[in-house]
C-alpha cells in the first residue's frame, strides 16, 4: 500500500481539500486498494474538527466527498508510515522537516513543485479564496497521481 500525507498549517482548509480531491482521483483510477490518503496539520488548533466551511462548500460544489475528514496534527511516526509527505507551502515544509527530524528527505516536498507553478498554495483561511486553492489543489493532485503511478506502478 502506497501512503500519501498532505500537510498544511491547521488541517482544515488546504490539506483536507487535497486529501478529498486526491482520494477522488485515486478512486476514479481504480487505485483505492493500492493508495491510501490522509492529511494533517503542523499546528494543533483544529484536532478533531471538521474542515473549514469554505472547503466543504467547494468540495460539495464539485461532488467530492468530505466524509471522514477530521483535523489532526502531524506526528513523528508519520515519517515511517507515509511514502509521500506533501506540504502546501514552504513554511509547512520547514515545520514538517523540523517536527519529523528530517532536514532533507525526498519523500517530503512542496505540493506545487509538481506543477509549473513556482509558488505555495495560498491559505484560504486567510485569503478567503477557496476557488483558487481548489484549482491549484486539483492541478497538483493530478500531477501527484501521475508521479505516484510512474514511481510505483509503471
Amino acid at each position: 500500500m502506497i501512503r500519501v500525507l498532505f500537510v498544511c498549517l491547521g488541517n482544515i482548509c488546504r490539506s483536507p481539500m487535497a486529501e478529498a480531491v486526491f482520494k477522488e482521483l485515486v478512486n476514479k483510477d481504480h487505485l483505492s486498494e493500492k493508495i491510501a490518503v490522509e492529511s494533517a496539520g503542523t499546528g494543533d488548533w483544529h484536532i478533531g474538527h471538521d474542515p473549514h466551511p469554505g472547503t466543504l462548500k467547494i468540495l460539495k460544489k464539485h461532488d467530492i466527498s468530505a466524509e471522514g475528514l477530521k483535523g489532526r496534527q502531524i506526528r513523528p511516526e508519520d515519517f515511517e508510515r507515509f511514502d509521500y509527505i506533501i506540504g502546501m507551502d514552504k513554511n509547512n515544509i520547514a515545520d514538517i522537516r523540523s517536527m519529523l527530524g528530517q532536514p532533507a528527505h525526498p519523500k517530503i516536498f512542496r505540493f506545487l513543485d509538481l506543477t509549473h507553478h513556482a509558488k505555495d498554495v495560498p491559505d484560504p483561511y486567510f485569503t478567503g479564496d477557496f476557488l483558487e486553492t481548489y484549482e491549484l489543489v486539483t492541478e497538483g493532485c493530478a500531477a501527484l497521481l501521475q508521479k505516484v503511478k510512474e514511481e510505483q506502478f509503471i
